[in-house]
């Protein structure tokens, strides 16, 4: 059990480290008269009691899920506040391409922000203890994307970085709104949905969805400008950012480049609604597609309100040259009270990655399979911390001609303990 053991205890360490972090969040509200001081609160945007709630980078999600509780600390002028969770997982996936494995996910953020007489300053960082496991990552039927050991990743989720932000914001004050600038070594450009481990709607699922590569595999970009205009209800936002996924290495800061672009429109009619549409032109995002250039466009709806929180979003991704693949994507949180969670999504995605190989005969051969999960969590408050132990199961629905590869049945479950630093 070492190799489970010293990445948990690492995974710990982190969350109580005060150099850790990312934002969901301003600090109205928390006024403390520039005095010092540390409690336990909620992080929310500067407007978190209006229509829009901060998610991962620039993107928006529902004002009425846009705080989540963390650790503050009031240094004079500037705030500081610290997120972040470690997760011990069991997944097991049935079939003949099925796998399990033990393994420890984590994410620790830290943002530093202050308000001027002209604005807002954020500046944000997040990390992540994952390259501790081996560069296949751990088992995901039917997901695929990045590398390991100089192989494409298939049927397995890739660890994340150890840098997953490394950036900074700025809100100009503008009328009602402000002019926003955001960017960084390592940030995330204005396109898709926010990541999935920021969404409300994914907040208690152990596994990421298989169409990542389809909505947020942007959300670590070494090398990201940002700039944008963000009003009470609605943002425009245009990106410039590497296009290159990050490689099987890590542990290090990739070379930043300015080679690709998007722009993305966000609307929040009422607390309860975000709303976005985006567009991105991206160059050879992917090793395994040397020479090819993407082109996605995607669309999301999330929802929350009360314990209730849910997302359905789009993705058509066109290689250049190339056909196109779409993608759909529903999911669902509903916090049936302090201590009970149920979690669920429905996937949908034509994929042509899942057999590598040039001499097998569906190379290259867009495949549509659906995934179905359904799960439970229950919420232990630890003080400061929220631990939450559950699972889920999972089932797909795919065309015959895989059954020699995933057999007539495949299926999966995922049993997990997370330990949060607030909610």
């Amino acid at each position: 059990m070492k190799h489970l053991i010293f990445p948990a205890l690492l995974g710990v360490a982190a969350l109580a480290a005060p150099a850790l972090a990312q934002d969901h969040s301003g600090h109205e509200g928390h006024d403390m008269g520039g005095m010092s001081g540390m409690y336990i609160g909620e992080m929310g945007p500067k407007d978190s009691a209006g229509p829009s709630g901060q998610g991962s980078g620039t993107s928006r999600l529902p004002g009425n899920e846009g705080a989540m509780h963390g650790l503050h600390i009031m240094a004079g002028d500037w705030m500081l506040m610290a997120h972040g969770y470690v997760s011990a997982q069991y997944t097991d996936h049935k079939g003949p391409r099925g796998d399990d494995k033990v393994y420890v996910t984590s994410m620790a953020m830290l943002t530093a922000g202050r308000d001027t007489v002209w604005g807002k300053v954020q500046l944000k960082s997040m990390f992540s203890l994952e390259p501790l496991m081996d560069p296949s990552g751990y088992p995901n039927l039917f997901a695929t994307g990045e590398t390991a050991h100089g192989a494409p990743i298939v049927d397995r989720q890739h660890p994340h970085d150890l840098f997953m932000e490394l950036a900074a914001r700025i809100d100009l004050d503008a009328g009602k709104g402000s002019f926003i600038l955001y960017g960084g070594p390592v940030g995330e450009p204005a396109l898709g949905p926010s990541a999935f481990m920021h969404r409300g709607s994914a907040r208690n699922n152990p596994e990421p969805p298989i169409t990542h590569h389809w909505f947020d595999s942007t959300h670590i970009t070494y090398g990201v400008i940002t700039v944008g205009y963000s009003a009470p209800k609605w943002q425009i936002e245009t990106s410039a950012f590497r296009g290159a996924e990050p490689d099987e290495r890590r542990w290090n800061i990739e070379t930043p480049k300015l080679d690709s672009w998007s722009v993305r429109a966000t609307l929040n009619p009422s607390p309860a609604w975000s709303l976005q549409a985006s567009y991105g032109e991206i160059k050879q995002p992917e090793s395994t597609h040397p020479g090819e250039d993407e082109h996605r466009f995607t669309a999301s709806a999330h929802y929350a309100r009360g314990g209730l929180s849910a997302m359905a979003a789009f993705s058509a991704k066109k290689r250049v040259p190339g056909e196109t693949l779409s993608a759909w994507l529903g999911e669902v949180n509903w916090d049936l009270d302090r201590h009970n969670s149920l979690f669920g999504r429905i996937e949908n995605v034509a994929n042509d990655e899942l057999f590598p190989d040039h001499h097998d005969p569906l190379h290259d051969l867009p495949i549509r399979v659906t995934k179905f999960q359904a799960g439970y969590a229950r919420h232990v408050p630890l003080g400061a911390f929220d631990l939450a132990l559950g699972g889920s199961l999972s089932a797909f629905a795919k065309p015959a001609a895989l059954d020699a590869a995933y057999g007539s049945n495949p299926w999966g479950y995922t049993v997990f303990a997370k330990l949060s630093l607030g909610s």
